[in-house]
């Protein structure tokens, strides 16, 4: 496949032995956003798997911080960690209980706990910070392509850019589950979701990509649920190509080949431009191609933002998302888009 056809989408920048009485341990409200000195949870509250209370619209608290942990490590993702309730994290939920035989609500129920909670592993651990994680280099980000495409390249913009994406969360829960704690400096350490030591998924047999609730599915060959993923699925502008197409390829850390010609929302001022490759590269950390010229589905440098905004007919995903899509299929590979 030729880079033309790769990168001319464009991207609107054990069971437990018996289940315990519900309500046992009770969910904390986080840090409010604004930023108190101090998390009101610990790490052994969110990893005792009594701890119950409302997982449902509005919420945010210790309790849903649990919930999305278990199910990102259950392959039913709910986007970026982020210890709130929203529509990812309720099409995580209903997906998991789908496939486990339960009510589908989207809430998280007693049985649902139980379920989820078949995963014994903590939910919350220590990590120390290496010298890896914080070597760089990093840059502050333009937001106009034409300054994007005088960089090298587009790497994090700091160390709790690349921690967050590390664990599946954000810089803003990092904060707030390690305050006072200097996420820039080697040797320190910090509590971490985790999630950054998952087995590959398995190798799919098809992939299916939904409208109806925003996301992308990979099966295998006896038509089970390997992985769910949250995505953006493009817009009334610019919709979904809907039909049966076939994955032709992966690339990873890719250019992007930007041709304001072909966006309607483009800057006029603009020139074609090659966007050089990174994490917050317009397309992520890989791009898996479609049959459908100048489609595929890809990663993005806003994490928080996937189901929640829209994009111009590409299908996105988180870049820890795409990057496990991105070993799972192989060209020649079906894929469904529907409604």
């Amino acid at each position: 496949m030729n880079s033309k056809t790769m990168f001319t989408c464009a991207v609107m920048l054990a069971l437990q032995a018996a289940a315990a009485p519900f309500a046992l341990a009770t969910a904390t409200p986080l840090t409010p956003e604004d930023g108190a000195a101090a998390p009101l949870f610990t790490a052994e509250i969110a990893n005792d798997a009594s701890l119950r209370g409302e997982v449902g619209p509005k919420q945010r608290n210790v309790a849903v911080l649990r919930a999305q942990i278990l199910l990102d490590r259950a392959r039913f993702y709910p986007g970026e960690v982020d210890a709130s309730f929203g529509s990812n994290t309720r099409i995580a939920i209903s997906g998991f209980q789908k496939n486990n035989g339960l009510p589908a609500s989207g809430v998280m129920d007693e049985a649902t706990w139980v379920a989820l909670n078949a995963d014994i592993e903590p939910v919350l651990v220590s990590y120390t910070i290496t010298e890896a994680d914080v070597a760089g280099p990093f840059q502050q980000i333009p937001a106009d392509m034409m300054e994007k495409a005088k960089l090298a390249t587009l790497g994090y913009a700091n160390p709790e850019e690349a921690l967050g994406e590390k664990f599946h969360t954000g810089p803003t829960l990092l904060a707030q589950l390690n305050p006072g704690k200097d996420l820039g400096r080697a040797g320190e350490s910090i509590v971490v979701p985790n999630l950054a030591s998952a087995a590959p998924l398995a190798k799919a047999a098809r992939v299916v990509v939904d409208k109806s609730d925003s996301t992308v599915t990979l099966f295998d060959a006896a038509d089970a649920i390997i992985a769910q993923f949250p995505a953006s699925t493009g817009s009334a502008r610019d919709p979904l190509p809907l039909g049966e197409w076939k994955i032709l390829g992966v690339a990873r850390n890719p250019e992007f080949k930007y041709n304001p010609q072909l966006f309607w929302d483009a800057n006029p001022a603009h020139a074609k431009a090659t966007i050089p490759p990174g994490p917050n590269n317009p397309v992520g950390v890989a791009w898996v191609a479609l049959s459908k010229p100048h489609y595929g589905i890809h990663g993005t440098p806003e994490p928080s933002k996937i189901g929640k905004t829209q994009s111009h007919g590409c299908i996105r995903l988180t870049n820890w998302n795409v990057a496990a899509m991105g070993h799972a299929v192989k060209p020649g590979l079906p894929a469904l888009l529907q409604e």
